[in-house]
């Protein structure tokens, strides 16, 4: 097994993962939905309506819930589900917010590709990530 599997694996375990029906649910009763995808991704297949796109760069700093650089709507409380393409960078991404103090971040199971093929909503991409 490889080092970042491994380490895939140890981010995993300190997660509550959401399938999307899960993760549809949760973003109806005002979960964050944080989309890390590159805008390429984003414009080619589409985006979950009401998610806000940071660019995983910047993730750390607009989601910390102390930093002065943070965006706005938020609190250590919410629940916060980040979103891949396929649900292996966003593991990473959803652990690193837990370190961060967002005791209820956690990710999307399968990612955007698997949202999308459960059906579920998605709008137009291409929205600007938050810089």
């Amino acid at each position: 097994m490889s080092a970042i599997d491994d380490e895939l694996d140890r981010a995993r375990a300190v997660l509550d993962r959401v399938d999307p029906a899960t993760a549809d649910r949760l973003r109806r009763e005002g979960a964050l939905v944080v989309d890390i995808r590159p805008i390429a991704n984003r414009a080619a297949e589409g985006e979950i309506p009401g998610s806000v796109p940071i660019e995983r760069i910047h993730l750390e700093w607009r989601l910390d819930p102390h930093g002065e650089h943070r965006i706005a709507g938020f609190t250590e409380d919410t629940t916060v589900i980040v979103l891949c393409n396929e649900g292996y960078a966003s593991s990473l991404a959803a652990r690193d917010l837990q370190r961060l103090g967002l005791r209820n971040a956690t990710d999307l199971i399968g990612g955007f590709r698997a949202w999308r093929a459960a059906g579920l909503p998605t709008s137009q991409g291409g929205t600007p990530a938050i810089p």
